[in-house]
């Protein structure tokens, strides 16, 4: 009698993602588009408060304009970024549930919705703004995408082009409004993003290494930086923010006539609120910044805090 032969089962190939319907299509692009770091975009209304700007009516309209602009331009660069790594995100554990590489988002109709936004948002900055703000917009999709090509893989660079990214947000408002922008505003908005940024990727290393985990899984050149050197960046950037911004309350508060130097006091909890976050970054738990500055009651009291004093300071100027 011949043997059985014996048939061996070949593995299915992977099944590619399902296209979505129109109305989850539009879900999943609203999901691409990260509505939770949108906070971050509230940076815009940063250079009117620092200006201590009444708004009128067409000034505000500009202000809350130029802030959804800067949704859009961040959405579209969210988007754009995620088609272009849909097929290495279908083989991360996480990433793989991302509305593009899950398939609930077609990888044209997330490239075509990303660059639409991208042009449309910088042509609306120049029509309800003015154009340095439409140059601005400009200039940070072109610096994003720049980021998410080649510069993310640039050791020290990704850092700075983080930063920048934070720091044109906070221009963006003063921009929009024709502020000028003080040095000693840029300096402590520079400084203040570069703290965040690096405390940022320091507890993303500190988690991976506390796991035993691959440190290029999460971004492909967090293993090139150490975390003496990342907690060097972060130590120096939360100083020279504070010194910045102490230098400023100094030098500025000449013109103040209340019963107390408003703007000098503001000076403690504005440190204390630095103080407060690193906390947070030398135990490794800033990964996620939004979610320190909105969930940490003791930042958001010294933060109340703090604008009341900037607020007394300003009446009494």
């Amino acid at each position: 009698m011949s043997e059985p032969a014996v048939v061996i089962e070949q593995p299915a190939p992977p099944a590619l993602p399902a296209p979505g319907t129109g109305r989850t299509v539009a879900a999943g692009l609203l999901r691409a588009a990260r509505p939770r770091q949108w906070v971050k975009n509230g940076l815009v209304l940063a250079a009117p408060f620092a200006a201590a700007r009444l708004l009128d009516l067409g000034e505000a309209i500009r202000l809350a304009t130029a802030l959804v602009l800067f949704v859009a331009c961040s959405a579209a660069v969210y988007l754009i970024n995620d088609a272009r790594d849909a097929e290495a995100d279908r083989a991360h554990p996480v990433k793989c549930r991302r509305p593009v590489a899950s398939g609930q988002v077609p990888v044209p109709v997330a490239y075509a919705a990303g660059g639409l936004l991208a042009v449309l948002a910088p042509t609306a900055g120049a029509l309800a703004c003015n154009g340095h703000t439409a140059a601005l917009l400009a200039a940070y999709v072109a610096m994003q995408l720049a980021y998410c090509l080649r510069l993310k893989h640039m050791l020290v660079v990704d850092l700075v082009i983080v930063t920048t990214g934070f720091l044109m947000r906070a221009m963006a408002g003063g921009l929009a409004l024709d502020i000028t922008l003080s040095r000693w505003f840029l300096i402590t908005s520079g400084f203040g993003a570069l703290f965040m940024v690096a405390a940022k990727r320091y507890s993303e290393l500190v988690l991976v290494s506390q796991r035993d985990g691959d440190l290029t899984a999460t971004r492909a050149l967090l293993g090139e930086y150490t975390l003496g050197y990342l907690r060097f960046v972060w130590q120096l950037a939360a100083g020279a923010a504070v010194l910045a911004y102490c230098l400023w309350a100094l030098e500025s508060s000449g013109g103040e006539h209340g019963l107390l130097p408003w703007r000098q006091l503001s000076m403690v909890p504005f440190t204390l609120s630095v103080l407060r976050y690193a906390v947070f970054a030398d135990a490794g738990a800033a990964g996620e910044p939004e979610d320190v500055v909105l969930r940490d009651r003791p930042l958001m009291v010294i933060a109340v805090a703090w604008s009341a004093l900037y607020v007394l300071a300003v009446v009494n100027s």
